[in-house]
């Protein structure tokens, strides 16, 4: 019985990991295709009834945006309960449950006052990333539910200073860059500079000459950053973390997603706004992120790991 429990345990975190991929996905869609008030200035209603009566493209979207969200956030308390119960003696657990469950409360309460009462870009860019932490959340207990730590050693994890605090470092800028790509969507700004990766490659040191070409190119900017960044710690860890599995692979595979990131990003511009390829764009970023929470857990054990063997 305890491990039929326990599959339907790890059948629900994988259904709200993917779910909570979906929402933030499904965020990303109905900013590209402008479906924001798809239904009105109603919520939680579409258009003035609980189910919508005149099915458009851009009702369709919004409306099924808003099913995942509730659909999901059922699955998310759901998880959150049993794994506070089954997991509680983890001491993540409880505090990846309350990031899960405040933030996708916090992503729904900005979408919903956007539809009411709309709201500034510089707001709305929060969206995705308050999204983001709460897709993360969700991603982290449903690693521990996998007994991913075990399967990968976590218990033999360390990390020295100089990887944790870069770790540390590259995760919180790393909220810059979602929050400037973001930016870029509410603004309008995606396609105000056609070259790349300048904005005119034909005069690549030309100031910017309105805000739009700042957001553009302030991403742009923060996106080669974060790359540097993540090479560099890519080189580190190659040199000096082989006996560790997690860490060696967690970094090369964090540089192949920023590599995708920014090829999609690039292709973004060349493609003028291909659907598909910017929804790729969001995908790659959010699985980035998530990596990187991972490694935070891991700077945790590695922690844990140190006092056990005092």
């Amino acid at each position: 019985m305890q491990y039929k429990y326990s599959k339907l345990l790890k059948w629900i975190a994988f259904a709200t990991t993917l779910g909570m991929l979906l929402i933030l996905l499904g965020g990303a869609l109905v900013t590209k295709t402008g479906s924001g008030l798809g239904c009105g200035r109603n919520w939680p209603d579409c258009n003035g009834s609980l189910i919508p009566k005149e099915i458009t493209p851009e009702v369709l979207i919004e409306f099924s945006h808003r099913f995942v969200t509730g659909s999901v956030s059922i699955l998310v308390l759901i998880l959150v309960i049993w794994t506070w119960r089954a997991l509680g003696h983890i001491r993540e657990v409880k505090f990846l449950g309350f990031l899960a469950i405040f933030f996708l409360v916090a992503q729904a309460l900005i979408g919903a006052a956007q539809v009411l009462w709309g709201q500034g870009d510089f707001i709305l860019a929060l969206h995705f990333g308050i999204s983001l932490i709460s897709f993360a959340a969700v991603l982290l207990l449903a690693m521990i539910v996998f007994e991913v730590d075990t399967k990968f050693d976590a218990d033999k994890v360390f990390i020295g200073k100089h990887l944790k605090w870069h770790t540390i470092g590259v995760t919180l800028y790393s909220y810059i860059v979602v929050y400037t790509g973001a930016l870029v969507r509410h603004t309008e700004s995606s396609l105000v500079c056609l070259d790349w990766p300048f904005c005119n490659n034909e005069q690549p040191f030309a100031m910017p000459d309105n805000m739009y070409v700042w957001v553009q190119m302030g991403h742009r900017f923060a996106v080669l950053l974060i790359f540097l960044w993540i090479t560099y710690i890519t080189i580190h860890a190659i040199k000096h973390y082989k006996d560790q599995r997690v860490i060696y692979w967690g970094w090369i595979i964090s540089f192949i997603i920023v590599v995708l990131q920014i090829t999609a990003g690039m292709l973004i511009i060349f493609t003028r706004l291909n659907l598909i390829v910017s929804l790729l764009h969001s995908l790659f970023i959010s699985l980035l992120f998530g990596l990187f929470c991972y490694m935070i857990l891991l700077i945790a054990r590695s922690k844990q790991n140190e006092k056990n063997k005092k």
